[in-house]
């Protein structure tokens, strides 16, 4: 298939993403994404930090040891670099070709969560190893977005052209979601929806097939609010959370007082009140009011930005590969770009009280073992996108200096 056939897709990508393709004499100078490595990195410690800040009390509390989820967080981010060392060696034609293998692992895993799967707060979503706790929803999410990113490459012109090339993908992502749910885990379906009808429209689908599908979305995730009472109570709390400040909305009021201690320079690193088990999952879900807490309006900026770059760079990685002709890199991009940010909506927006609890990390930051290591390794293969498209458009600059 041409790179013509794919102006639809390139055309709705740079509504999202108006920046400049890199030429192919500086793609040879440097092979690789100094901008997202460093963010990726910026991220990493500041996470780290808040962690080590925002855990400390529940930590002596239940362990005697102030610094016990320190530790662990560290020895995941020790983890996470050496999984990631790994995932950056591997071609991504082998990630292409292995992802139905790749997809029916995650939804064995998904099963497996249900019958053997630790419980914690009435969830079971972990699979304890002894030292290491995995959660499969996490890796359903990259699992699907491999086999998406696949699927696309050899059925563009179907989901563009026919309603059930469309609908092939969304059942793939249905399968998924009756697993997650019976964890429950409405938050990661969220996620694995939109993404899903993200990157199916910058593919080139068309319009009336996503308002059939986001109003059939927003139909289920109506009725699945309505059948359990307590997702009732986050969605009504989150409304007017002072009107029941030390019940439905007690989590989002201590998030606000935190964002409201903070003001505009913060009460300073380590001086947040609220993480005195006031705010609960302060180094987990809400560890952006910490932030918002200690260093202030100015701090939750250059935070937000860092996010922001992060995904940018993601989309403009995406934009160059499927300019390339890499089909199934470009899309992949997308997927991961899509993805890191709206997750990141999504916690923000809920610490801030704008959306209700989902109970999502917010990327690279929060403290999570499985959530650390997954995403690494989907930045890492934005890294390695990057690497590949460069090492097209060099070979090309080769040719034609000849």
């Amino acid at each position: 298939m041409s790179l013509l056939s794919f102006n639809q897709p390139l055309a709705r990508f740079t509504q999202w993403v108006n920046g400049s393709r890199q030429n192919s004499a500086a793609d040879c100078d440097v092979m690789y994404d100094r901008t997202l490595l460093w963010f990726t990195f910026g991220l990493a410690i500041v996470g780290f930090i808040m962690v080590t800040s925002a855990s400390m009390p529940i930590a002596q509390r239940y362990t005697d040891d102030p610094f016990f989820f320190a530790k662990r967080d560290a020895v995941y981010i020790g983890l996470a670099f050496i999984v990631a060392l790994v995932a950056i060696r591997i071609p991504l034609s082998l990630w292409q070709k292995y992802s139905p293998v790749i997809l029916m692992i995650a939804i064995l895993m998904l099963l497996v969560v249900l019958v053997v799967g630790s419980s914690v707060k009435g969830a079971s979503r972990w699979i304890d190893l002894g030292l290491l706790r995995i959660q499969p929803a996490e890796l359903s999410k990259l699992a699907l977005f491999f086999y998406l990113a696949s699927y696309l490459v050899r059925k563009v012109d179907e989901v563009r052209n026919n309603f059930w090339g469309f609908c092939k993908p969304m059942g793939v992502m249905v399968v998924l979601a009756v697993l997650l749910l019976a964890q429950p885990d409405l938050g990661t379906v969220i996620v694995l929806f939109v993404t899903t009808l993200g990157v199916l429209f910058l593919a080139g689908a068309k319009l009336w097939q996503f308002l059939a599908i986001i109003g059939s979305g927003v139909f289920a995730v109506v009725l699945l609010i309505i059948a359990e009472p307590y997702r009732l109570r986050r969605v009504t709390s989150f409304w007017d959370p002072w009107a029941d400040p030390f019940g439905a909305g007690y989590q989002l009021t201590q998030s606000l007082m935190a964002f409201g201690r903070g003001e505009l320079w913060g009460q300073g690193l380590g001086n947040s009140v609220q993480k005195l088990e006031y705010l609960p999952e302060a180094h987990t879900d809400f560890i952006f009011a910490i932030i918002g807490e200690e260093l202030g309006y100015l701090g939750v900026v250059l935070v937000l930005l860092m996010v922001f770059f992060v995904a940018f760079r993601a989309m403009q990685i995406g934009r160059r590969a499927l300019e390339a002709n890499q089909r199934f890199a470009g899309f992949l991009a997308c997927e991961i770009g899509l993805w890191f940010s709206f997750q990141s909506l999504v916690n923000v927006g809920a610490s801030a009280g704008i959306l209700p609890t989902k109970g999502l990390t917010l990327p690279l930051i929060s403290y999570g073992g499985s959530s650390l290591l997954v995403m690494s390794v989907a930045l890492v293969l934005l890294l390695r996108i990057d690497y590949e498209t460069r090492l097209v458009n060099c070979q090309a600059h080769v040719r034609g200096s000849r």
